[in-house]
C-alpha cells in the first residue's frame, strides 16, 4: 500500500482544519468507527464530530483532567459539550496516562519515573501533538469509549498547546498493556517541533 501523509511546516492551531479533513477522509477509507480527539475546551472535538456528522464514526474528545490547572474544575466549556452531545458524540477525562501520580512523586521528591521517561521520548522525537495523540488514545480505552483488540484500528489526534497537528491511525491498548498499542499510520503531522 502506498499512502501520503501530510505535513506540516508549524505546530499548532492553525492546522487543526487539514487534519480534521485528513482523518475524517482516512476513517472513511479504512471503515474506522472511532476517532479520538485531545480537546481541552471541547473546541476541536467539536469540529471533528461537525466533519462526521451523518456517519456512523464516534467522536470522542478527551480533555484535561479536573484540577489541570485550577483545583475543582474542568476546562470544557459548556457550550461545546452540549453541541458535543447534540451530535452524539462524547466529551470526558480522566488522569493522564503519562503523568498522574508519577508527577507528584517527580515534583514531591525529584528525579523522573519511567512514564515520564516514555513521555519525553515521544515529545523529543516525534513532538507533543503525537506524544499527546497516543495518551488520548490509551485514555479512551481506559475510559471504555473505544474497543480494544488486535484487530481494531482507531484515528487518534493530539496537538501541540491548542488545536490539531497530528492525526495517526492506530491499534489502541489500556494503560496496562501499553506496549501492544501500534502506530499504524501517520496521518498528519508538523516536520517541525516545538523546542
Amino acid at each position: 500500500m502506498e499512502k501520503s501523509i501530510l505535513y506540516f511546516d508549524n505546530v499548532g492551531e492553525s492546522n487543526t482544519d487539514a487534519v480534521i479533513t485528513a482523518a475524517a477522509k482516512r476513517a472513511a477509507e479504512l471503515q474506522i468507527s472511532h476517532i479520538v480527539v485531545a480537546s481541552t475546551s471541547g473546541k476541536t472535538a467539536l469540529k471533528m464530530a461537525e466533519a462526521v456528522k451523518g456517519t456512523s464514526i464516534k467522536v470522542i474528545g478527551i480533555s484535561h483532567q479536573y484540577g489541570q490547572n485550577k483545583k475543582g474544575e474542568w476546562e470544557v466549556e459548556e457550550e461545546y459539550k452540549k453541541k458535543l452531545e447534540e451530535l452524539g458524540a462524547v466529551i470526558t477525562t480522566q488522569s493522564h496516562i503519562f503523568s498522574g501520580v508519577e508527577r507528584s512523586i517527580t515534583k514531591k521528591f525529584g528525579g523522573f519515573s519511567r512514564v515520564e521517561v516514555i513521555s519525553d521520548a515521544l515529545r523529543s522525537l516525534f513532538g507533543k501533538g503525537f506524544k499527546v495523540a497516543i495518551e488520548v488514545a490509551v485514555m479512551a480505552a481506559d475510559s471504555g469509549h473505544i474497543p480494544v483488540s488486535n484487530n481494531t484500528e482507531i484515528i487518534a489526534i493530539g496537538g501541540t498547546r491548542h488545536g490539531a497537528d497530528v492525526a495517526l491511525v492506530l491499534r489502541p491498548a489500556y494503560s496496562g498493556d501499553f506496549f501492544s498499542l501500534q502506530v499504524r499510520e501517520i496521518i498528519a503531522m508538523p516536520r517541525a517541533k516545538e523546542d
